[in-house]
C-alpha cells in the first residue's frame, strides 16, 4: 500500500520562512561593506609568503650574492631543470656547480694571462689558452680531447733532426806574425845600396 504523507503548508514550515529581503530588492550599503571586508579578509589568509599587517616587502637578493659567486646561480638551477638530467634537482645543486664552473674559469684565465704576458702581450688570445691548457697537466687531462679554435700546437722538434753538435772540434792553424814595416825598410835600403855601388867585384859563381 501507498502512504501519502501531508505535507505542512509553506507558512507552516519554519526553515521555509519567507525571508526578510526579496529577490528583487538588492542589499544594503551596510551588508555590501561588510561582505567585501571579508572577502578582502580571507583573501589575505591565503596570501603565501607575506605576513599579515606587515609593511613592504624586502628587496630580493639573488642567490649569487648569497653564495659569495660571480657565475649565476639561478641560471644555472634554471637549465638544470630544464635539461631534464634527474627528476629532482636539489637546491644546493645549481650552487655546488656555479662554484666548480667559476673555479675552473679564474684557473684557466689566470694560466693564460701568464701566457700572455709571457708573449709580452696584453690581451689573450686562443693561442694563450691553448699554452695555459697544454702545460698544465690537470687541465690537459680534463681538456685532454677538446680542440681550440686558433690555438694551434705545442713548439715541439725531435731531437733526432736537430743539428749534431761536434765534441771535439779541429785546433785551428796558428796565423803567421806579419812582419814589423822596419825590417821591410832596412832589407829594401840594403838592396837600393848594392845597387849604387860602383866598381863592385862580384866573385863568379
Amino acid at each position: 500500500p501507498v502512504v501519502q504523507h501531508n505535507p505542512l503548508p509553506p507558512s507552516q514550515i519554519p526553515h521555509r520562512a519567507k525571508s526578510l529581503r526579496t529577490s528583487n530588492q538588492p542589499l544594503p550599503r551596510a551588508a555590501m561593506d561588510a561582505s567585501a571586508a571579508g572577502a578582502v579578509a580571507k583573501a589575505k589568509k591565503y596570501v603565501v609568503g607575506r605576513k599579515l599587517g606587515g609593511g613592504p616587502r624586502k628587496k630580493a637578493v639573488a642567490r649569487s650574492v648569497k653564495a659569495g659567486l660571480q657565475f649565476p646561480v639561478g641560471r644555472i638551477g634554471r637549465f638544470l631543470k630544464k635539461g631534464r638530467y634527474a627528476q629532482r634537482v636539489g637546491m644546493g645543486a645549481p650552487v655546488y656547480l656555479a662554484s666548480v664552473l667559476e673555479y675552473l674559469a679564474a684557473e684557466l684565465l689566470e694560466l693564460a694571462g701568464n701566457a700572455a704576458k709571457d708573449n709580452k702581450k696584453s690581451r689573450i688570445i686562443p693561442r694563450h689558452l691553448l699554452l695555459a691548457i697544454r702545460n698544465d697537466q690537470e687541465l690537459g687531462k680534463l681538456l685532454a680531447g677538446v680542440t681550440i679554435a686558433h690555438g694551434g700546437v705545442l713548439p715541439n722538434i725531435n731531437p733526432v733532426l736537430l743539428p749534431k753538435k761536434t765534441a771535439e772540434k779541429e785546433p785551428k792553424s796558428p796565423k803567421k806574425a806579419a812582419k814589423s814595416p822596419k825590417k821591410l825598410r832596412k832589407k829594401s835600403s840594403d838592396i837600393c845600396a848594392c845597387r849604387v855601388l860602383p866598381n863592385a867585384n862580384v866573385s863568379p859563381m
